[in-house]
């Protein structure tokens, strides 16, 4: 069995990275010192990868756009749901928030999680919140 350690840098991935390899065309058995081996080496892989390369989760206008591209739907269907052309726009654009009746309307029509809806994101740094448009106003 290999000396497992936590992996701090590249060239520490790198090593991890071939000594896993070889069990890539045959995996070990379960509860056997090789199996442990690779669990092992799987655990400190995806603990230096998962911090090394955080991937921020999406927010509201990201996967209301993605729902647009991946279900054919399009902006008017967007527009319908929050009341407006310039709305869709607006929250598209990341240039006002959702209000409450809008997250009500994505999560019921769209079934977008309501984790999206109401984790706060960012406006445009350049544009300002129009007028009564609070972060997810209650």
């Amino acid at each position: 069995m290999t000396d497992i350690r936590p992996i701090r840098n590249e060239d520490d991935h790198t090593r991890a990275l071939a000594e896993i390899e070889r069990y890539f065309d045959d995996e070990p058995e379960l509860v056997t010192p090789e199996g442990d081996c690779f669990d092992l080496l799987t655990l400190v892989i995806g603990d230096y990868e998962r911090r090394r390369w955080a991937v921020e989760p999406a927010d509201a206008p990201d996967v209301a756009a993605a729902r647009i591209e991946d279900t054919g739907a399009d902006r008017k269907d967007l527009a319908r749901l929050l009341g407006s052309k310039s709305r869709a726009s607006e929250f598209l654009n990341r240039r006002r928030y959702l209000t409450m009746k809008q997250i009500r309307a994505l999560h019921a029509e769209w079934h977008i999680p309501l984790e999206v809806l109401v984790k706060p994101y960012e406006l445009r740094k350049d544009d300002k919140p129009t007028r009564g448009s609070r972060q997810n106003a209650a």
